[in-house]
């Protein structure tokens, strides 16, 4: 269904601040390689079933092999940036997957969900695209409660309940198999909001530290995945990783 009205007009807002903050963003940084990442060693375990796969708004960030790969952003430095290292790139919105249903076996959604307004098209394209038996990875932020300024500078539109998301995901054909605490965002508010303001207000100095120092601390001090059944407990976590496994085409919630 098109959106139409308000609603079209604050997605297209949406849209474009997710641009600026984000072309900005990966115009000066460099692409890391996906082995860098503490996804690494579950991405190899899923590695092994073979298949198509399809990684959505990976940025110069993507945790899925560069051979291989689709993948699907709106930012055109990080799809040239892709490009460049051989990767296969389209440029499309989650909302709206340019592939036939089930199409791929493996497919890779983080940090992604929570920018968009309507969060339900893009589940269902992610669910859609995946065959029945495929691995679909997604990442989420939690809690409501601890909403701040951080998730307006980067273009969230939600954090999630925990006790909302597995029948969330389920009304898409998706079940939660394992999930993990997730995410580089440092826990000191001064820190974040330090790095908020010299992204305002010296944006080019704010990107040489980023990329250059505080990217690389965040990578070498990586905490190892720690993957439990279902829903792990989610008191205590910020942001979650989960693997989902896609159902009978059947499944999927028409509404």
């Amino acid at each position: 269904m098109q959106q139409t009205g308000t609603r079209a007009l604050s997605a297209r807002k949406l849209l474009d601040a997710n641009r600026l903050y984000y072309d900005s963003l990966w115009s000066g940084a460099q692409l890391v390689d996906p082995d860098r990442f503490n996804t690494w060693p579950l991405v190899q375990t899923l590695l092994a079933s073979g298949g198509r796969r399809l990684e959505v708004a990976p940025g110069l960030r993507p945790r899925l092999p560069l051979e291989d790969t689709q993948f699907v952003d709106v930012s055109g430095p990080a799809l040239a940036k892709l490009a460049q290292r051989g990767a296969s790139v389209v440029a499309a919105l989650i909302t709206s997957l340019p592939f036939a249903d089930a199409s791929f076996d493996l497919v890779c959604a983080l940090d992604i969900v929570e920018h968009v307004d309507d969060d339900a098209a893009a589940l269902r394209e992610l669910s859609r695209v995946a065959r029945p038996g495929a691995a679909v990875l997604l990442s989420v932020p939690l809690h409501p409660e601890l909403w701040n300024a951080f998730d307006d500078f980067v273009g969230h539109r939600r954090r999630y309940r925990p006790e909302f998301l597995a029948d969330t995901l389920s009304r898409h054909g998706l079940t939660i198999e394992h999930s993990a605490a997730y995410g580089m965002q440092p826990r000191s508010s001064r820190l974040l909001d330090a790095g908020m303001w010299f992204l305002i207000h010296q944006r080019e100095r704010a990107l040489w530290w980023y990329n250059r120092v505080f990217m690389p601390m965040g990578l070498k001090f990586q905490k190892k995945l720690e993957f439990g059944t279902g829903l792990i407990a989610t008191r205590a976590v910020d942001e979650i990783l989960m693997i989902c496994r896609r159902g009978p085409l059947a499944a999927v919630s028409e509404y």
